[in-house]
């Protein structure tokens, strides 16, 4: 692996890294961490790499990379950089020959998204986007019990994502994740429905296996002066017929990371919070409510494929990430192979989600500003 962005003060790119290497299968070789040459050197230096693999920015590192023989250069690279500069360096490296992990919201705009997936049915090569939530075991199990039909047709949605460290103005206090998530020029055109809200609507496309196709949105920017917004509700329409709700903020005061989902069918609903990842609740209609956990026996065989410890154990945030990785590491392999690779049999966000995460943003905006309301995601 190779890995653009990450560098010093980089929270995302620790985690990427320790997700990445959690199961042995990936190695860390190179690197342009910083749009500052000597921040990338001091972080390729902490982290023990050859020197000469250090680079100074992503397009010294694909060419130098390219010119190594093949049996010693990085196979893929994990895009870890603010927003604006995911579609750049993605494009480069697909083009060159390398697989693509990169953070979500995929690109800055839909129009560089429906870009980028040309380039990768072009090149065929692999591209993973990093949807975290849909790594948990019990989000698996959600979506098994859902996709078996136990819960009966479905009917109702409400997947909620409320933060609270927004709530005031920590963008002028030099808190650099504050400051480049509220800049539209690195951010995008959404604020907290790009940054949290793409990860409620795609953990409610993922465990009901349908998709949305209307939304009606509301937008709001709380704090003075920001400018983009921090606060988000929606009605949501799907396309099996049933409806929910989505709301994403980010000045919810007191609130940590308290993604949440509810999913009701005509025979029964689940429960999951992702603060509590370890538990599943199913409720139904005509028997008392189950609580299903993980490592549970019981699970599904996806749920178990994605679970390291023994049940009491918890699988976190971190085991969650990994899995994604681990999914995109079985794939680039089986590419070595020659085999043909299609993300959902590996079960990873792959560039259609990616698509479809900036279309709803694209969506969410037009219906906040028009009078219409309904505005189809398309």
């Amino acid at each position: 692996m190779g890995q653009i962005g990450g560098g010093q003060g980089s929270f995302i790119g620790r985690i990427h890294r320790m997700a990445a290497g959690l199961d042995g299968e990936i190695e860390l070789v190179c690197g342009a961490f910083s749009s500052d040459p000597e921040n990338s050197k001091i972080t390729g230096a902490a982290l023990y790499l050859d020197p000469r693999r250090v680079y100074a920015n992503y397009v010294e590192m694909i060419e130098s990379e390219l010119d190594l023989p093949a049996d010693q250069r990085m196979e893929f690279v994990s895009i870890v950089t603010p927003n604006h500069m995911h579609y750049a360096p993605a494009q480069m490296a697909l083009e060159s020959g390398f697989h693509v992990i990169v953070d979500k919201p995929l690109v800055f705009s839909l129009t560089e998204a429906k870009s980028l997936r040309k380039t990768v049915e072009k090149t065929g090569r692999v591209l993973a986007v990093t949807h975290t939530y849909s790594g948990y075991p019990l989000v698996k199990e959600a979506r098994a019990i859902v996709s078996s039909g136990r819960l009966g047709a479905i009917r109702k949605v409400y997947v909620e994502y409320p933060q609270g460290w927004l709530s005031t103005a920590v963008e002028n206090s030099g808190q650099e994740q504050a400051i480049w998530r509220t800049d539209p020029a690195r951010s995008g055109a959404g604020g907290a429905i790009g940054d949290i809200g793409t990860h409620a609507a795609h953990l409610a496309e993922y465990i009901t296996g349908s998709k949305l196709t209307a939304i009606n949105a509301f937008l709001n920017t709380f704090v003075k002066g920001r400018k983009l917004d921090d606060d988000s509700s929606m009605l949501v329409k799907f396309d099996n017929g049933a409806s929910g709700v989505l709301f994403a903020t980010q000045v919810a005061a007191g609130e940590e990371n308290n993604l949440n989902i509810r999913v009701y069918g005509e025979g029964g609903g689940l429960e999951w919070r992702q603060e509590e990842p370890n538990t599943l609740v199913l409720k139904w209609l005509d028997k008392p409510k189950e609580i299903l956990r993980t490592g549970g026996g019981y699970v599904s065989e996806g749920a178990r494929n994605n679970t390291r410890t023994p049940a009491g154990h918890p699988e976190g945030y971190l085991e969650a990430f990994a899995n994604i990785y681990l999914a995109f590491a079985r794939a680039v392999r089986d590419y070595e192979l020659g085999k043909r690779i299609i993300p959902e049999k590996y079960d990873f966000p792959g560039v259609e989600d990616g698509v479809r995460g900036m279309a709803f943003i694209d969506a969410v905006i037009k219906s906040a500003h028009s009078t219409q309301k309904w505005t189809p995601l398309v």
